[in-house]
């Protein structure tokens, strides 16, 4: 017979096995939360588009620094930029390379592009995606001087430095080097197919999910270490520019900052031909600030600057010498001559287009002519008035009057050229009795 402890151990035993037996299949059946959000990765996505300038290149920083701390996997960048400042584009590749996670660069959508400081971004990327359609290089760096010998030079220097850093960055990534090199010296050009047959990028996705998909299990060096992507099932968050990023990035279009300058000009310029209207003073001055700001940010021509600065300076003038118009003239020219210098060589991404540059130059032209044509009809009239009550008023003879030859007077504060029928001796009273043109006539009057 069985003991009953022995009994009541085996029933135990029983227990516990059911109860263990149960608490896994439960286990399968219904993983923890834990365990779920362990398989939700996140990876963080920001869309780059226009020119590469100090704003997205903040822009950039920020949201890598932002990915990081929320514990993305990586950086999935879309990018349509046609170029930019490559000092912006140094920022941003230093810290991609500095980067802590993977930043995966994609050009999207169809039809977009990787041009000049895109490519290179591209070059220094973990992963480098395009999308089809899309196209990669011309990455020669735009003229900013005039054409002459030292320009030149500089501009063979700009380049071969430029030229070195691309290829430094190929070979990082284990990339064509060859063509990073011809892309900034022959501004090499490829299509979405011709980089993936070359080495240039990692692979060719339609979409971004499909690109997350496609990457899973790739193995990236990142930050001296191997790590393993696991992006096939990663949610994607998107990182919003900040109000201040968006609106820098905006004005830093080359078409933007010209209207505003151009905008500023009209505004400032009507205020000082109509003294104490205000409200064009204001708002011309924030509009050329915002304007001369955004400048900051582009590439722009020394020569172009100061033809700018010239037709300023000429219009300005035209406001309190009189030339009939002549200064004026010769102020639009120069504008006109500055605004298709200022910025950068067509195909550069920093360019002026002449669909914006043509109205808006015509606008502010017939503004500027409107303005100085009323500063000349008002001017006239004043002279007018001006001579007219000189009638009667009293002065002196200030250079001796001849029969033959006019002398000088001084009348109502001013100097005149005067005529007399008699000789008048300097020191001598006069008062006018007549005008003709800029010449008084008067006669001597007792003191």
């Amino acid at each position: 017979m069985f003991s009953p402890n022995i009994l009541s151990m085996a029933g135990f035993g029983y227990f516990r096995n059911c109860v263990a037996f149960l608490f896994i299949l439960v286990s399968v059946l219904f993983p923890s939360g834990q365990g779920y959000a362990a398989e939700q990765v996140t990876v963080s996505r920001i869309v780059l588009t226009g020119s590469v300038n100090p704003a997205s290149a903040d822009y950039f920083s920020r949201a890598l620094e932002q990915a990081h701390a929320d514990g993305s996997v990586a950086l999935l960048v879309e990018l349509d930029t046609p170029g930019g400042l490559v000092s912006s584009l140094r920022l941003m590749v230093q810290d991609v390379l500095a980067s802590k996670i993977p930043v995966i660069v994609y050009v999207s959508p169809s039809g977009a592009q990787a041009a000049s400081a895109g490519a290179l971004l591209m070059l220094s990327a973990h992963v480098a995606a395009m999308s089809p359609g899309t196209e990669i290089g011309a990455a020669h760096p735009a003229g900013m001087g005039g054409g002459d010998k030292d320009g030149d030079v500089m501009s063979k220097k700009a380049a071969s430095d430029l030229a070195a850093y691309a290829r430094s960055l190929a070979e990082l990534r284990g990339r064509n080097p060859e063509w990073a090199e011809q892309a900034v010296r022959q501004s090499r050009a490829s299509s979405a197919q011709e980089a993936i047959r070359i080495g240039v990028i990692d692979l060719i996705a339609a979409t971004p999910s499909m690109l997350l998909r496609e990457i899973d299990g790739k193995r990236v060096k990142v930050g001296g270490r191997e790590l393993v992507l696991e992006t096939a099932r990663a949610r994607l968050s998107v990182i919003e520019p900040a109000f201040q990023e968006q609106a820098l990035m905006r004005i830093a279009d080359p078409n933007i900052a010209y209207i505003l300058f151009l905008a500023g000009l009209v505004g400032l310029y009507f205020e000082l031909a109509n003294p104490g209207a205000i409200f064009p003073g204001v708002a011309g001055a924030v509009s050329l600030l915002l304007g001369l700001y955004a400048m900051q940010m582009l590439p722009v021509s020394i020569t172009g600057a100061l033809l700018l600065a010239l037709g300023v300076l000429f219009l300005g003038l035209e406001l309190f010498v009189t030339s009939g118009g002549v200064l004026a003239i010769a102020g639009l020219i120069a504008l006109f001559a500055g605004s298709l210098m200022l910025f950068g060589t067509p195909g550069s991404g920093t360019e002026l287009s002449l669909f914006v540059f043509l109205p808006v130059f015509v606008v502010f032209a017939v503004a500027a002519g409107a303005i100085v044509r009323v500063v000349l009809s008002s001017s006239s009239a004043r002279q007018l008035s001006g001579q007219e009550g000189l009638l009667g008023e009293s002065g002196r003879v200030v250079r001796q009057i001849e029969r033959a030859s006019a002398g000088k007077v001084f009348v109502h504060g001013e100097l005149w050229e005067a005529v007399a029928d008699e000789k008048l001796p300097e020191g001598t009273s006069i008062r006018v009795t007549g005008i003709t043109g800029l010449q008084l006539q008067v006669t001597k009057t007792e003191e």
